[in-house]
């Protein structure tokens, strides 16, 4: 029985990031405004802190408030001196090797967008620079690998997920681990645990000694969704809109679970993509799944789809329940028509170029107050732009929920208040609420008080 609750320690990497500069340490141990050591300390402390019930980023820091972390350049490598971190991420005192491995992917990922990205590909234009930066984030963490076929599975769905639904991810990624594909998730708990761990059941069958469980994460929410020890590629992008690209441009094709306010957010950014004209004819392998008594989750997201981006959307997926053997199945002939078609347009295999992403995708959205009222929400434009609208609203909903400066928000001027045309509002209002009755929104449901106000405005049309 664990008595111990904190660990102080020095560590080293096992294989990378054998050397820094001194520039690199004194930016990552800079604890100005504009220096790497408070993002450092809380993404390292959300990878120590893996397999933790807390789902709010302000609720870790403050029960860890005394945990430090220095890093230093001794004679042989780069040395981390750990104090006062949780101790579950050691065994007899030492480390869990796969939670080391991912304390220097951090280091990597953090450095490399602080330092080297800062000046990345002058002359392109925004839009351009962003897909190039997801890029080279990647292929520095040598996510790329180009002689591979398609064959990576992005796996969608919530972190406050019952017991029913979980076992549901471990038996799909089983299905799809037998048919020699790799999984890609967010790198949290539940809905992006289990497809990992049910595939490396079926990669060990298979005698696939280099299966691929990656897991993109962003500073915002890696502390809320700590990174789980299976995955074995762990990257960290620079914001939520730079994972969700860096997911669809590595990624093959998606499957989609049941979640809350994040996996709807998803939904919206995805369809919203693929629902644009330039994306028309990209194949792009979309299944919804869950478990028998899941019906009522994904008619919820369906019929909110329809009430709001229409039916063209609803074209774009496909939703099958309580079977993983006909996802996988699926999934593996949707693979192949990717790799059909990427060899007819010499598109790479390793990173989806020719995806269109709008600008109003790529944008970083804060969650302020003033930014959640001024969503245009209403019928009369573009699905797409409609999408990246309501996407923005549900990325402010979990802002509210479980990040750090969404949460300081909400404490200091109340829940945020969206507006918008009813025939958006309602089908919205309905869909929170289900999520709620669904206990979906937090791990800990019963404290659950929602962050948001919804105000149908009588100013739009149709309202």
């Amino acid at each position: 029985m664990m008595t111990e609750k904190y660990v102080t320690t020095r560590i080293t990497p096992l294989e990378s990031l054998d050397t820094l500069s001194p520039y690199e340490i004194d930016k990552l141990q800079d604890v100005s405004q504009g220096g790497l050591y408070r993002l450092f300390r809380q993404c390292c402390l959300a990878v120590l802190n893996s397999g933790s019930q807390l789902d709010s980023t302000k609720m870790v820091l403050d029960k860890f408030s005394n945990f430090d972390i220095k890093i230093s350049q001794k004679h042989r490598s780069v040395q981390l001196e750990l104090r006062n971190a949780p101790a579950a991420a050691f065994v007899n005192g030492e480390i869990i090797t796969g939670i080391r491995e991912q304390l220097f992917s951090v280091l990597r990922d953090l450095l490399y967008v602080g330092t080297e990205m800062e000046t990345c590909c002058p002359g392109a234009s925004e839009s351009e620079t962003i897909t190039n930066m997801v890029f080279h984030i990647l292929r520095h963490a040598n996510a790329i690998r180009p002689h591979i076929q398609p064959d990576l599975v992005v796996c969608w769905g919530g972190h406050s997920i019952d017991r029913g639904e979980y076992d549901y991810t471990k038996k799909v990624g089983y299905e799809m681990g037998l048919r020699g594909l790799n999984i890609c998730t967010g790198c949290g708990p539940g809905a992006m645990k289990g497809p990992m761990k049910g595939a490396t059941i079926s990669h060990a069958k298979q005698r696939i000694k280099d299966g691929r469980y990656v897991g993109i994460s962003e500073p915002g929410i890696i502390a809320a969704e700590s990174p789980n020890p299976i995955v074995n590629e762990l990257i960290i992008m620079p914001d939520i809109e730079k994972r969700l690209e860096a997911f669809v441009r590595l990624g093959h094709g998606i499957v989609v679970f049941p979640g809350g306010a994040g996996t709807a957010e998803e939904i919206l950014y995805i369809l919203g993509i693929l629902l644009h004209e330039k994306n028309h004819n990209i194949p792009f392998p979309l299944v919804f799944t869950g478990p028998e008594g899941s019906d009522a989750y994904f008619n919820t997201i369906d019929d909110f789809i329809r009430a709001t981006l229409g039916d063209e959307a609803t074209k774009r997926y496909q939703i099958i329940v309580d079977d993983p053997h006909s996802v996988a199945e699926v999934m593996r002939e949707g693979l192949e028509q990717v790799t059909r078609y990427r060899k007819a347009t010499s598109e790479s295999f390793h990173y989806n170029w020719q995806l269109y992403i709008p600008e109003a995708f790529q944008q970083p959205f804060e969650p302020t107050h003033e930014n959640m009222a001024e969503l245009k929400l209403m019928k009369g434009q573009p699905d797409f732009e409609l999408a990246a609208h309501l996407r923005r609203a549900l990325s402010g909903i979990v802002a509210g929920n479980v990040k750090e400066p969404g949460i300081r928000a909400i404490e200091e001027n109340g829940p945020f208040e969206i507006c918008g045309e009813k025939a958006i509002m309602q089908p919205l209002d309905h869909l929170l609420e289900s999520f709620v009755a669904q206990r979906r929104m937090k791990i800990n449901y019963q404290e659950y008080q929602p962050c948001y106000r919804l105000q149908p405005d009588s100013q739009l049309a149709g309202a």
